[in-house]
């Protein structure tokens, strides 16, 4: 069989790189296309030594000449700037795009490979909060498959393969609880950049870190959960399991319910979303059952976590507004990041963002990216 070609958004952050070994495990069944990075143009250069893709492309910064000397002693042409993400989804000839960038960013790519039929293993949760309507309803026209890379969603999707929608009561999301789930309001007050990037489980980028931290993360993928399998909010609820050994569950009408069980290691849920349906072998480690000894679950506290409230409105609300909750977000995590802003104002400028949008409820892409656009600035001046 001949090789898939992949492109790879984002090939420089942990998806992306634990993508890359994916693709090193299983040289006859994929070869990498493209490849991209925000600013990391070291990192994208010794990648591209070693999987000699046809094209790379930098978002974020400007290489210097020893570094396009670099690529172009390889032969890899180079793409600049913030329209190289959605170019690569619209022109080049691959059969899998990897969509691993973080925020707003993703969306208009992975609009653009819907469009074309294309398949997408998606880790940009981004793209559907955005405007999942538009996306979804553009992948049914093409026929194209939106696999989930996200290791909840991986493992809703398994749990509802085979099943029909008529069945289930409902989705359950799990989620560790961050960092702060057993913080007290007055060590809420004080947490630090630091804190809020050490997460118990899972190691990822900043901003996704921090969004587990405030449990925005689950926030989103509520939304998201909600696009990728045509499940109303009512029937998708979080539980918090700090362990995460069961990474996601469903239960259905007759009460049974399923669960995917794994250690925690992101290569498992990204391997599948690029090789479905088939399950090819791996190196990765297993599940002891006999070396666990206590799984817990309890309710999340909405009050000490507000943001997962605010996904639900949003959600209800439709239109604009789970688009200005996520810009909102990314602008409010990007301020605490830089220590201009407290933990807590994260959710406080969210939520009145929110209060001051006026939402459109049929947008299209430009007035998704509209009100992407106000909610940034809406932060940067009111935080």
């Amino acid at each position: 069989m001949k090789p898939e070609a992949v492109v790879i958004l984002g090939a420089t952050g942990s998806i992306g790189v634990n993508a890359l070994e994916v693709v090193a495990q299983h040289p006859e069944r994929f070869r990498v296309l493209a490849l991209s990075t925000h600013q990391q143009v070291d990192h994208l250069l010794r990648i591209a030594e070693i999987h000699k893709p046809a094209l790379v492309a930098i978002t974020g910064c400007t290489p210097d000449q020893e570094q396009m000397q670099a690529f172009a002693q390889l032969g890899i042409e180079v793409l600049q700037g913030s329209e190289a993400l959605v170019r690569m989804a619209q022109e080049l000839p691959y059969d899998l795009f990897v969509n691993a960038v973080v925020g707003a960013v993703g969306f208009l790519p992975t609009l653009a490979a819907v469009k074309r039929g294309k398949r997408v293993a998606l880790a940009n949760k981004e793209a559907l909060v955005i405007g999942g309507s538009l996306v979804t309803a553009v992948a049914r026209a093409a026929h194209a498959d939106i696999l989930p890379i996200d290791s909840e969603h991986s493992a809703i999707f398994q749990c509802l393969f085979g099943e029909s929608p008529d069945a289930v009561e409902e989705l359950i999301l799990t989620g560790s609880g961050g960092p702060f789930r057993t913080f007290s309001p007055e060590e809420m007050r004080q947490v630090t950049v630091e804190q809020a990037l050490r997460h118990p489980n899972w190691s990822m980028g900043k901003k996704i870190t921090i969004d587990s931290a405030t449990m925005m993360n689950k926030g989103l993928e509520i939304i998201e959960a909600h696009w990728l399998f045509a499940m109303p909010a009512e029937k998708i609820r979080v539980v918090i399991h700090p362990q995460s050994i069961i990474h996601s569950m469903v239960a259905f009408k007759d009460g049974s319910v399923k669960a995917q069980l794994g250690v925690p290691d992101m290569r498992v849920p990204i391997q599948l979303a690029m090789t479905w349906p088939q399950r090819l072998s791996s190196q990765f480690p297993r599940l002891d059952f006999t070396a666990m000894n206590n799984l817990t679950f309890s309710p999340p506290d909405d009050k000490k976590f507000p943001a997962l409230g605010m996904a639900y409105a949003a959600l209800q609300s439709g239109g604009t507004v789970p688009a200005v909750l996520n810009a909102a977000n990314e602008a409010a995590v990007h301020l605490f990041l830089q220590g201009r802003i407290q933990y807590l104002r994260i959710a406080a400028v969210i939520a009145a963002a929110l209060q001051k949008h006026v939402p459109d409820l049929h947008p299209d892409a430009e007035a998704l990216l509209d009100a992407d656009r106000w909610a940034r600035q809406f932060v940067q001046q009111n935080h």
